[in-house]
Formats: C-alpha cells, sequence, structure tokens
C-alpha cells in the first residue's frame, strides 16, 4: 500500500532529488495502489488511513467497476471518537461509523424508527455474495436492528433474471461492495425490505437488466454504486435502463476526483456525490467538507459530455447534466462499519468508503421519506427543497476551470450538489 508522504519542504526536496532516479519498474510496482487517505475533518486532521479498492477498474468500453473502497490500516474518525487504537488487521469489532451515528448527522433518528415498513430497497450489483443474507444478519444483530431474512420476507436475492437460483459466479471484490450496500440501506431504513439484484457480469448492458429487473420486482428505490468512463452509448442507456418515472434511482458520482462518469450522469438518477464526516461542536453536532484524498482520490464531479441536462437543473456553467445531485459521508478515513465475510478480503468487521456508502444511504433517505409520485423523477425533489439539507460549502476534489465544478461553495456545486440530508423534507414529491 503506497501512502501519501508528509508535506514538509524537506521531504518535497527529497522526492525531487530521487524522482529521476525512479525506474520503469518501480512505477508499475505502484500501478493500481491507492495513496494513504487523510482525513480533511478537523477531528481526523493527525490519521493516515490506508484503503483499497474493492474492484478492478474498468477495462472496456461498457464496463463498470463498485466504487467501494476498503481501508486497510490507520485510525479511522470513529477510533478517534471512541478513543480506540488503530488495528488494521482487527476484524472483530467495528472501526467506522454505525446507524445511529449516520442516522444523527442526517437527521433521521425518529423516521429511521418509524418509516420504511412495506417498502423495498433494490441494491443492484455484479456477481454473486455467498455471504450476503449472513454477512446482513451479522450486521443487523449487532446493531439491534430487526432480523431481515429471506425467510420472513424481509430479504431477497436474486440474478438479474429474476431467479432466486440461477445466480450469477461469486466475485469478492463485489461482495464486499454487497456488503456494503446492504449495511448502509439496513442502518438508515431499517424497517424496510431489501431486494439484491445481482447482475452476471460489471457491463453496463447486465447491470441495465438488473436494474429493470428490480424495477418489476416492486421496488420504488433502486441504489446503484458503481461507474465507468461516459460515452456516446449513454443516451440509449438512459431511455433503455433508467428512465423509469416514479422510482428514486441512486448512483454513486465516483471516486476518482474530478471527473464525469456514467451512469451517475443519466438524468433519470440522483447523481451521489461524497464528503469528508465528523463531529462538531456545532447545534447539528457533525460537519462536512468535500472528500478529497488527492486530484485522483475523491468525490467525483462534473460537467457530462453525452447527457442532456433535466430541466430541474438550473447551474449555468455546464450546458449538459452536471453531477452531482446531493452527497452523504464517503471519505473512507470517516468510513462506515460493515461486516463481510466472503473471499479473501472478507475478515468480519471492516470500514468502508467512497460513494459506493454514499448511494445506497440516499436510496435509504428516499425509503423513508415515502413513495414517489405517480410519473416523478424523484431526481429533481432535492431541487424543490434546498432548505432541507445540510449545505456544504468547504474543500474541493480537483482542478477545474469552472470553479464550483469541482469546489464546494454556497448552494450548488458538483462535488457535493446541493448537500447532505437534513431530514426528509428534501427527498419527498
Amino acid at each position: 500500500m503506497r501512502t501519501t508522504p508528509p508535506n514538509s519542504p524537506t521531504t518535497r526536496r527529497r522526492w525531487r532529488r530521487i524522482a529521476s532516479a525512479v525506474t520503469a519498474t518501480a512505477a508499475l510496482l505502484l500501478t493500481g495502489l491507492t495513496t494513504a487517505a487523510q482525513a480533511q475533518a478537523a477531528d481526523t486532521s493527525s490519521s493516515k488511513v490506508t484503503w483499497t479498492r474493492s474492484c478492478a477498474l474498468p477495462r472496456h468500453h461498457g464496463e463498470m467497476a463498485c466504487n467501494a473502497l476498503r481501508v486497510t490500516g490507520g485510525r479511522t474518525a470513529f477510533q478517534r471518537q471512541h478513543g480506540i487504537s488503530a488495528k488494521a488487521a482487527e476484524a472483530s469489532s467495528p472501526s467506522g461509523y454505525g446507524p445511529t451515528d449516520l442516522r444523527s448527522a442526517y437527521g433521521l433518528t425518529s423516521a429511521a424508527a418509524n418509516n420504511g415498513s412495506g417498502r423495498t430497497i433494490a441494491i443492484v450489483d455484479a456477481y454473486d455474495d455467498p455471504n450476503a443474507e449472513s454477512d446482513l444478519a451479522a450486521y443487523r444483530s449487532h446493531y439491534g436492528l430487526p432480523a431481515c431474512t429471506t425467510a420472513n420476507g424481509c430479504f431477497k436475492k436474486v440474478g438479474q433474471t429474476g431467479s432466486t437460483t440461477a445466480l450469477p459466479t461469486a466475485d469478492s471484490g463485489w461482495a464486499g461492495e454487497i456488503s456494503l450496500d446492504l449495511d448502509m440501506a439496513s442502518a438508515i431504513c431499517p424497517n424496510c425490505r431489501i431486494t439484491l439484484v445481482e447482475a452476471k457480469s460489471a457491463s453496463m448492458t447486465n447491470l441495465g437488466t438488473a436494474v429493470n429487473e428490480a424495477v418489476s420486482l416492486g421496488a420504488k428505490y433502486v441504489s446503484n454504486s458503481y461507474g465507468g468512463g461516459e460515452s456516446s452509448s449513454d443516451a440509449t442507456y438512459d431511455s433503455t435502463y433508467f428512465n423509469h418515472p416514479g422510482v428514486a434511482i441512486t448512483v454513486s458520482a465516483g471516486d476518482a476526483g474530478y471527473g464525469a462518469e456514467y451512469p451517475a450522469a443519466s438524468k433519470y438518477v440522483t447523481a451521489v456525490g461524497g464528503t469528508s464526516l465528523s463531529t462538531s461542536s456545532t447545534t447539528r453536532g457533525w460537519s462536512e467538507s468535500v472528500w478529497r484524498t488527492s486530484s485522483t482520490e475523491g468525490t467525483g464531479s462534473g460537467c457530462s459530455a453525452y447527457d442532456t441536462k433535466p430541466t430541474w437543473q438550473t447551474d449555468t456553467g455546464c450546458a449538459k447534466r452536471m453531477i452531482a445531485d446531493v452527497s452523504a459521508v464517503a471519505d473512507p478515513a470517516t468510513g462506515v462499519s460493515v461486516y463481510d465475510t466472503y473471499g479473501a478480503d472478507g475478515q468480519g468487521w471492516a470500514t468502508y468508503g467512497g460513494t459506493s456508502a454514499s448511494a445506497p444511504i440516499i436510496a435509504s433517505v428516499y425509503a423513508l421519506a415515502g413513495t414517489p409520485s405517480t410519473g416523478s423523477y424523484p431526481s429533481a425533489f432535492p431541487y424543490a427543497n434546498t432548505s432541507a439539507l445540510n449545505d456544504v460549502t468547504s474543500g474541493s476534489n480537483g482542478s477545474c476551470t469552472t470553479g464550483y465544478f469541482c469546489t464546494a461553495r454556497t448552494g450548488y456545486d458538483g462535488p457535493t450538489g446541493l448537500g447532505t440530508p437534513e431530514g426528509l423534507g428534501a427527498f419527498t414529491g
């Protein structure tokens, strides 16, 4: 795991002296490794958290990668808050934010206790997680959440055609993503039912087929924690897979810093950016800034090259679709607890981040808020109710010629959209 060197003049001079001597072999060894993440929030500013991507980056046109980031070392915000020492290999207890923290941060404590019964959140991912139900049971049991099982009708796992038996091949990386998604849906809306729809591969065609299946099975809230490069095919994907009026579809904005991704760029979805979240002495008790580790590691944002701008999005610097709409916690250094036991990475408790955390959080907030009105596009709801959001006004996710595309400001900006949830008011309509 590569770590970011301290930002001192001495260190910078040392790195400049040795840079010319770095060989091609060394460069190859560094390829694909992430940099150590350092939380921007004040109460985590002295901790270094390292993490790794759960899924491989896309290698082909039309291929997607999950946006889950698993912490491998360092001391998270949760550990600092509770005086817990850093234990990179410790998997027997949580080291990230749990349901109580997340509900407190986003004004959802009462709604989570009282809302959601009879509503179904669909989680769309690629490949199979054989331990999905048992890992979900362990997470919910630890946090005192009601059981959600196949037997009691709360949990259902199907392939992209709706079959409960013809499931795709298993994949360790995507299993971590699946656990993250299921746990975040449980944390925010413990009374909701959950349907996991597993695509047979990470192609946009198969994942899109899984989205359609999720809607056909009755889900009014569909979370998608994956993304890839934009292409001229996106308009076709939009109409084929994401145009579902009356259904709240959320998509991760990406984890590679400034730059637009698809399907977050779809005009039919709620594109979800990511923040660093920490406790504070404010009335709210929490503070947030744009999540950024480096210029290429942080929440995604950007102006789409292909997708048309939805009528409810009114920023003037981008003539096409702008990412994101809203946001929630995504920084691995201020990450969330997840329980996963499948594959080499499945050691039990782990802390995860990435916009793979924020997308299911927002989908679950929509579920708490109630069934979207017939014919509506729920991505428009926050634009009509901006006062019910926490405006994130600090931080950036890279460099851009149009400031708000990558830098937070008062009101709308790319990295955090209109802000993060403060109750349910921005997610009804």
